[in-house]
């Protein structure tokens, strides 16, 4: 099959991975976890606050009574463009098909130019790239891991000295599509480390020195708002509170194999099956017809690869304690994320392996070809609309119709009150325009996180749980409670009620707390200063909620 027949059947299957998103709309069914309870309705509540263009010391009035404006990150992302001109669905299918486009492009000429140049193996080159493009990423990282690839190609040619626009172009636009703390911090360390090692060897590359600080310094550019927190706001903040170094070495040993097999959710590359059939398989070969000097590319980044989960893991090691205490910026900066760095080394990998297969064990071309299959198909097993299937929808999920009955309800102006949720994601009354006293938040003021505890002090200590994951990170700033635990979603059909709530009225109060919005009820709430005024529910929303007022 010719090239441009591949590249048309690439497109179309990427076309058909993503036709749910286009055809279903808020009918579609999403991830949840760090993208609907949080970046989605982050996108909508900045989009609609007025603040989008907003100075670095100015605050987002809708969340905890003034969120800092730069905890929502930068305008520079074309991301949060899509999400204040489109629809959130349509918004969010266009960051999918652009981020899954790039993947493939990006992927398909790093193979093509620097790795597997023979034309003969084009089939392993698009094919690799269209699973590569398959992966079920992180939605709001955008190209943060998939945009690697692309960036790897330029920069290797820059080292060539094949230098055009075409190589700068892609490294100027780049950062506007993608997130440094979320993978390109850990990309261009590494790309650091590949100048210096080229140094270290007599090799004085000046113009891929050039071109890395030029990338680097247009993240500080792009990315002013987080450089700006970081070094120049002084003001404590919940990540000062972040304590990573807590596990035991054994548990370090199995978190490194864990990673190493099943790989991480922030970075799914869902290759646990075929693709380490193929890594084993082309490792055996190396091994058995000694291609250490052929194949050194294939056997460094196996290693590299293993290298990565162990350096995610030892980063939760409690043997770190003395050093986090003594360097503040390890706790507060996420330096385990260098694993990011695993889908481009994972998926090279496997073309690599693939293509061993292909010339060193005779008639096994067409079991090269059919894992490649077996990988693309297992990945469309990935799709959102199946994974997530059972999940509520998009429109099930914000349910704006009952919320816009609540609001009705309730009849006040929405700037005058606040509201808290239990039993569900304070997302969910953020998309709905509701002022929240609670948020999932990595940043934010930790006088505020003091203020929101006293509301559930109680419930902490009766559970060590909850109180840990408050206590030590608490980027889910929610009513926590003992009886409901790390659970906050509570649909309609729930048998599940509170019956010993013990929560401090007085600080909600204090904070203009007025409503609660439950999940469940509350059996206990004339003991919490609580009255049900009303619940509501509807045919299209999953939830049952329980509007409580604070006497």
């Amino acid at each position: 099959m010719t090239e441009k027949k591949l590249f048309i059947l690439a497109f179309i299957m990427i076309g058909i991975y993503l036709s749910p998103l286009y055809i279903l709309g808020e009918n579609a069914h999403i991830r949840v976890h760090d993208n609907l309870d949080s970046n989605i309705a982050w996108y909508k509540v900045l989009s609609e606050s007025g603040k989008l263009l907003a100075p670095v010391d100015s605050t987002v009035p809708q969340i905890i009574n003034g969120l800092p404006r730069n905890a929502y990150g930068t305008e520079f992302s074309l991301i949060v463009w899509l999400y204040a001109i489109f629809p959130t669905m349509f918004a969010y299918a266009l960051s999918q098909t652009i981020t899954r486009v790039f993947a493939f492009i990006g992927m398909y000429i790093l193979l093509r130019d620097h790795f597997i140049q023979n034309k003969d193996y084009i089939v392993i080159n698009v094919g690799v790239a269209l699973a590569f493009s398959l992966t079920p990423f992180w939605p709001s990282g955008m190209l943060s891991t998939l945009g690697m690839p692309l960036a790897l190609w330029a920069f290797l040619h820059i080292r060539n000295g094949q230098r055009t626009w075409k190589q700068y172009l892609v490294l100027t636009l780049l950062p506007f599509y993608s997130s440094i703390v979320l993978g390109f911090f850990f990309f261009l360390f590494a790309i650091g480390v590949f100048w210096l090692v080229d140094f270290l060897r007599g090799k004085r590359n000046w113009h891929f020195l050039l071109a890395l600080i030029y990338m680097s310094l247009l993240y500080v550019v792009v990315e002013y708002r987080l450089f700006y927190s970081f070094l120049f706001d002084d003001e404590p903040n919940s990540r000062d509170e972040y304590f990573h170094a807590r596990l035991p070495l054994w548990r370090v040993i199995r978190l490194t194999f864990k990673n190493f097999i099943l790989g991480h959710n922030h970075v799914m590359t869902v290759h646990s099956l075929f693709i380490m059939t193929v890594l084993l398989l082309g490792l055996y070969l190396v091994i058995t017809k000694k291609l250490w000097k052929q194949e050194k590319a294939f056997t460094f980044l196996l290693v590299f690869n293993f290298i990565l989960s162990a350096w995610y893991a030892f980063w939760f090691y409690k043997g770190w304690l003395p050093l986090t205490q003594k360097f503040h910026f390890l706790d507060t900066f996420n330096f385990a994320r260098f694993h990011f760095l695993r889908p481009l080394v994972i998926y090279v990998g496997f073309a690599l392996g693939l293509k061993i297969i292909w010339d060193h064990r005779k008639g096994w071309k067409h079991y090269a070809i059919s894992l490649l299959i077996a990988q693309i198909l297992l990945l469309f097993c990935f799709n959102d609309e199946v994974i997530y299937r059972k999940k509520p929808s998009v429109a099930e999920f914000y349910s704006v119709e009952l919320f816009e009955d609540i609001k009705s309800y309730i009849g006040l102006s929405i700037e005058d009150y606040r509201v808290a949720s239990i039993g569900i994601h304070p997302a969910i009354a953020q998309y709905n325009g509701f002022y929240t006293l609670d948020t999932y938040n990595n940043f934010y003021p930790l006088t505020y996180k003091y203020k929101f505890r006293k509301i559930i002090e109680k419930e902490l200590f009766k559970n060590k749980t909850i109180r840990t994951y408050f206590d030590e990170w608490g980027g889910r700033c929610y009513i926590f409670t003992d009886e409901l635990g790390k659970h906050y979603m509570f649909k309609k059909n729930s048998k599940k009620t509170l019956k010993n709530l013990e929560l401090n009225m007085d600080t909600f109060k204090e904070l203009g707390g007025i409503y609660i919005f439950s999940a469940v009820p509350i059996e206990n709430a004339k003991e919490n200063q609580l009255l049900l005024e009303r619940t509501f529910q509807s045919d299209l929303s999953v939830w049952k909620i329980y509007l409580y007022k604070v006497l």
